[in-house]
């Protein structure tokens, strides 16, 4: 990152004092120093946009105080640094209230206390500069293009309903088969919304057991219960101003979802072991690979929930019905994976293509990623070729596919066979999957 020079203004009417100031400054080449002998001259060149303001407190034609509230009320992001003989604590309480950066009293160690405080001022600068630079990479990775890359018609449909989401903050539920990238629409929602400079919080609800979700969600005083060592506040906390991402929705215990209706409705939480309610601004983001409307008349999820969730919805349409989206997906994770390990940048075959299309997909984007990734690294040349697609057999998963199955059914199927796969280790099929271990074991015991 480009190191960018200070720019301060010194405003003095003593001559003498006024050079002296310039010339410690001036010992820093950073730092781009010009001299004003009051403050009608410092406030007429604000438009060159100075980083720092020396301030005599006692100017011939204003006070320190009136100069300091006229470069706030044009340029808050100025840091103003008052300079006086006299030192009233009342003064320098008033002067701070009304945003000066310090108060340093005319001494003899004030070139130290001066280019200190201009040190300090500098680190902050660069700090925010690094965090500026940061949301920007944050957003562009997660800008409508980058989360969801294709071109085919559903696809630009998502386009358009991200877009109508960012410009509000109504509630968003986004449905999806297991890796269709849930997630990651949220995080895009959220990145390009008003509310990006806030934190994202997200929530795998099946991944917490059913004990600990009241306290993962609402926090706990110290003592509330066995283990609670001290406060801890919750995730709606976490994400105030900024977004809560419920994913898994649908796992929620039903004795839990009337907790979670009364904290929407009332915009605020009571933690575990107090009676004092905290107010709560955070926008809400819900996900699921189940139809909650299907989960509401099993009675497995509350209808007033449900309606309280449904806002703007957007269903994630399965890879295997996006057409060509696979090879642009498919290339694109190709750059990427190349891009991210140094390698040089790999073709993909025609063979390949031809391999990717006939595929279904169960695994959705996440298992097309897996495999281009695997097929990357395995294939020497710069091509890749179909033999360097590891897929399950696409016979049986597209006769699996041909058969009447409810979603929890076809879930199951999914993760019995994964299980298979990986010598009947659950940690291992969760983390193929992306849910939580407790997810497989309730969807075995459901089953039994």
């Amino acid at each position: 990152m480009e190191v960018k020079n200070i720019k301060i203004f010194v405003v003095e009417d003593d001559e003498w004092y006024r050079r002296l100031l310039v010339h410690n400054l001036s010992m820093n080449p950073d730092y781009e120093i010009q001299a004003f002998g009051t403050g009608k001259e410092c406030l007429n060149n604000l438009h060159e946009l100075p980083d720092v303001v020396t301030l005599d407190y006692r100017l011939p034609d204003m006070k320190g105080l009136e100069v300091l509230k006229q470069i706030k009320a044009i340029n808050d992001d100025i840091q103003v640094i008052l300079i006086s003989e006299q030192d009233d604590i009342e003064v320098v309480v008033d002067l701070l209230k009304h945003g000066a950066y310090d108060y340093i009293v005319k001494s003899k160690d004030i070139r130290e206390r001066l280019l200190n405080t201009v040190n300090n001022i500098s680190k902050e600068f660069k700090l925010k500069d690094e965090i500026r630079s940061l949301r920007q990479e944050v957003k562009k990775k997660y800008s409508y293009e980058n989360t969801i890359v294709g071109n085919s018609p559903a696809t630009q449909k998502i386009y358009n309903l991200i877009e109508k989401a960012t410009r509000t903050n109504v509630t968003v539920s986004i449905s999806g088969e297991t890796g269709t990238g849930k997630e990651l629409v949220a995080k895009a929602i959220h990145y390009n919304s008003s509310r990006a400079r806030q934190p994202f919080v997200p929530v795998n609800m099946a991944a917490i057991p059913n004990e600990l979700i009241e306290s993962e969600l609402f926090g706990h005083e110290k003592g509330a219960f066995t283990g609670a060592a001290a406060r801890r506040i919750g995730k709606f906390e976490e994400a105030h101003s900024g977004t809560l991402f419920l994913d898994e929705i649908a796992e929620m215990d039903i004795s839990l979802q009337a907790k979670l209706l009364r904290a929407l409705q009332e915009k605020e939480i009571i933690r575990i072991g107090s009676n004092k309610a905290v107010k709560i601004d955070c926008r809400i983001i819900i996900a699921t690979n189940k139809n909650l409307l299907e989960e509401v008349k099993k009675g497995n999820f509350r209808q007033d929930l449900y309606y309280r969730f449904y806002g703007l919805p957007i269903d994630l349409p399965p890879l295997r019905d996006r057409g060509n989206d696979v090879i642009v997906l498919a290339k694109s994770f190709i750059q990427q994976f190349c891009k991210e390990n140094k390698l040089e940048q790999k073709l993909l075959s025609p063979s390949a293509s031809k391999k990717l299309l006939a595929y279904p997909f169960p695994g959705n984007v996440r298992e097309l990623k897996s495999v281009i990734e695997l097929a990357v690294t395995l294939a020497d040349e710069k091509e890749i070729t179909a033999e360097h697609l590891l897929l399950e057999d696409a016979e049986n998963i597209e006769g699996l596919l041909t058969e009447e199955l409810t979603l929890r059914e076809y879930n199951l199927r999914l993760v019995k066979r994964m299980l298979d796969k990986y010598d009947n280790k659950p940690k291992m099929v969760a983390d193929k999957l992306d849910i939580g271990v407790a997810t497989i074991y309730r969807m075995l015991k459901e089953d039994q």
